[in-house]
């Protein structure tokens, strides 16, 4: 082999694997790429049992939202939080809706016209950045999102710069236990557990607030305040 096609052969291996490594939500992800799969997915998302499940109003009471806030939904899905973000931050504030989805926002969108959600907006972000205005959020909220993102480290970086200075990031996720998701799924589709998320957030640019079980063996809460 010649040192030109040896050039290329190494700059080509260095590629792949800097690509694996970058992308590390593969497992996560593998059950959202068609349009049938993420129409699977919505349903489960607005299931009429959710409620019982999730515990939206608790989770809403602990991140102290106050009337007239800015706060995002990163990874809105269907919409399902929107409601009660909205009810919290009130016709003064705002929610910013964000989704990489383009099926997904519009069943979002849906959602907020049917529960007449005035202070709602929509952001297109992309696997590595939400998009979101810069300094524009007093909180970002991740429910049941972190461990979807490819890109973690940038993502972050995209949330901070969306957040107002000493803005908030509540993380909703899932432990990496067998029992945290149904059929032990959790072991495989969760990247981390609680421990080094929290170490790989604050190795972001955060510093963890608190943190607490929000679904008993199954869910934490970690909120996260964003340093200068």
């Amino acid at each position: 082999m010649n040192c030109a096609r040896l050039g290329a052969a190494v700059l080509a291996a260095v590629l792949t694997i800097t690509s694996a490594v970058a992308q590390v939500a593969g497992a996560a992800n593998s059950g959202y790429k068609t349009l049938e799969d993420r129409e699977r997915v919505a349903r489960s998302l607005t299931a009429p049992g959710r409620d019982a499940r999730q515990k939206p109003a608790e989770l809403v009471q602990a991140m102290n939202l106050q009337p007239g806030m800015a706060v995002a939904d990163i990874g809105t899905g269907a919409g399902y939080m929107l409601p009660f973000l909205s009810r919290a931050v009130g016709p003064k504030g705002r929610v910013l809706a964000e989704d990489i989805q383009d099926d997904f926002l519009e069943k979002a969108r849906a959602k907020a016209e049917t529960d007449r959600l005035d202070n709602v907006q929509f952001v297109k972000g992309n696997e590595a950045d939400p998009m979101l205005p810069e300094g524009s959020v007093d909180v970002a909220l991740a429910l049941d999102s972190y461990h979807h993102y490819d890109y973690p480290e940038k993502m972050l970086a995209g949330i901070r710069r969306g957040l107002k200075p000493g803005g908030r990031l509540v993380i909703v996720e899932y432990y990496k236990r067998e029992k945290a998701m149904p059929n032990g799924r959790a072991l495989e589709h969760i990247r981390l557990d609680a421990p080094d998320v929290i170490k790989e957030i604050e190795a972001n640019g955060f510093r963890l607030e608190s943190r607490r079980e929000h679904i008993k063996d199954s869910q934490y809460m970690a909120i996260f305040r964003a340093l200068k």
